[in-house]
């Protein structure tokens, strides 16, 4: 699997950005239930998981951020080998600079399938910078 992501940059408190997770490759993730995923990790600080979202199923965002952060994917997509995430985020507070990553990784069975927050997602991003200045 290959993701890139884009879109990061610096806003100030209340603004919005939105990224973008170009994912490749995605065939190699051999099950046929798939996560991808937002992390973000700010500087002194554990990464976190910021929202995920299954290849089918409902979304799974933290509670630090809903309400302000979508998660979704290009479901127009035909392509199963390739498909772009995004992270809509609005209304930004200084608490959410960070270098946000993009992951994926097959889903974790517990009954049914899930895509955790907290997981050891094992294909990464190189992550991109978002800045919230006060």
């Amino acid at each position: 699997v290959h993701l890139v992501e884009s879109g990061g940059g610096s806003v100030q408190a209340g603004g919005s950005l939105r990224l973008s997770c170009a994912a490749s490759k995605l065939s190699s993730l051999s099950m046929s239930t798939t996560c991808m995923a937002w992390f973000r990790q700010a500087p002194g600080k554990e990464r976190e998981g910021v929202a995920t979202i299954p290849n089918d199923g409902a979304t799974n965002v933290a509670d630090s951020v809903k309400g302000r952060f979508t998660i979704s994917k290009d479901n127009d997509s035909k392509d199963n080998d390739n498909n772009t995430l995004y992270l809509q985020m609005n209304n930004l507070k200084p608490e959410d600079t960070a270098v946000y990553y993009c992951a994926a990784s097959v889903a974790w069975y517990t009954g049914r399938w899930l895509c955790p927050l907290k997981a050891p997602y094992n294909n990464w991003g190189q992550g991109t910078q978002v800045t919230v200045s006060s």
